[in-house]
């Protein structure tokens, strides 16, 4: 299977360097020639959870560089959402006849571009691999994640399967047959763990610890949560339940539900979050696809959506440069 992995940032970075360390066919793109030429004289390392490995020769090129003469079976998108709308029209003309465009963004971009280019072109799938990118072609795992994969349609195809033997060489993946309710799970998480501690710049562990992040982690989750149990989402059990003990009577005894958040905590809790690291290089955050996505899904269909509504506003605000991200945010959306 000829693989390219477009995006070499902390997740695709993670999941070259052992893809290539296992000898799998793959090849990189990078978002410029000079990236390219970056990652191409200092290669990728890893290390961290799973064990550290060295890439010191790779195949990179940008992404424009790549043309006619290429053919790939799987194009492994790992870039930012927003950057995956834009690329797949292009690398789609890269696909082998039976080949398909694999993006693990979180939220919906797999639909949006089954939809622009055709369910056939299109697998779905999202990360929990928890990675960091320490410096350009340098990485840190910071769990023992894997990918999760699945047809959009539900179901389980022989191409999935596919996929998923080839990919497992280098990093677990699993495969559901219930993609749509596990991308909602996943989503879940985004919204109360990634999307806070980018806020207040501390993982979720650190923000868990004050009686303001709690209110903040609790409120923002069963928003969302309420929003996929509105539009009729069969969700999936991914790290937890995604839902709450007691949910929605909250009558359940509180220790089961602290239970429940300690067990997020153990898988998510001390990686540094996405969205941070994206507001610390200055870069446009994935909100609209993860607490924005929910707001709209949450107005169009009933359910009130303030604290995601506000998280995506200020999150906005950090990007425009009116906000900075502050340990006292939490207390701010807690009052």
């Amino acid at each position: 299977m000829q693989i390219l992995i477009v995006g070499i940032g902390a997740l695709g970075g993670t999941i070259a360097a052992r893809a290539i360390c296992t000898g799998l066919p793959v090849r990189l793109a990078a978002r410029n020639t000079e990236s390219a030429e970056m990652l191409r004289r200092s290669g990728l390392r890893v290390s961290g959870i799973g064990g550290e490995v060295r890439a010191d020769v790779i195949d990179i090129a940008a992404v424009e560089d790549y043309g006619k003469g290429d053919q790939f079976d799987l194009i492994l998108l790992a870039t930012k959402a927003q950057d995956a709308l834009e690329v797949a029209p292009y690398v789609v003309g890269l696909l082998a006849p039976e080949g398909a465009i694999l993006p693990i963004q979180n939220g919906g971009v797999a639909r949006v571009l089954a939809d622009r280019l055709g369910e056939d072109k299109i697998l779905g799938g999202f990360s929990n691999l928890g990675a960091t990118m320490v410096e350009p072609g340098v990485y840190e795992q910071k769990n023992a994640g894997h990918l999760l994969i699945g047809e959009l349609a539900g179901g389980v195809s022989e191409r999935v399967e596919r996929v998923a033997r080839a990919l497992g060489r280098a990093i677990e993946v699993r495969v559901t047959s219930n993609l749509t309710g596990a991308i909602w799970s996943k989503l879940l998480i985004n919204c109360s763990v990634t999307t806070l501690g980018a806020l207040c710049s501390q993982t979720m562990r650190q923000y868990m610890e004050t009686e303001a992040g709690k209110k903040v982690f609790r409120r923002t989750y069963e928003e969302a949560l309420s929003v996929a149990l509105a539009i009729g989402t069969r969700l999936e059990r991914l790290a937890v339940d995604p839902i709450p003990p007691g949910w929605p009577s909250n009558f359940a005894a509180e220790e089961h539900y602290e239970s429940w958040v300690e067990a997020i905590i153990a898988f998510y809790g001390d990686v540094k979050p996405s969205m941070l690291q994206d507001l610390e290089r200055g870069r446009k955050t994935e909100v609209d696809f993860i607490n924005g996505y929910v707001v709209t899904l949450g107005h169009a269909s009933g359910v009130p959506v303030h604290m995601n509504a506000t998280i995506t506003d200020l999150v906005h605000q950090i990007e425009r440069g009116v906000l900075q991200p502050t340990r006292e945010r939490m207390n701010d959306l807690a009052d």
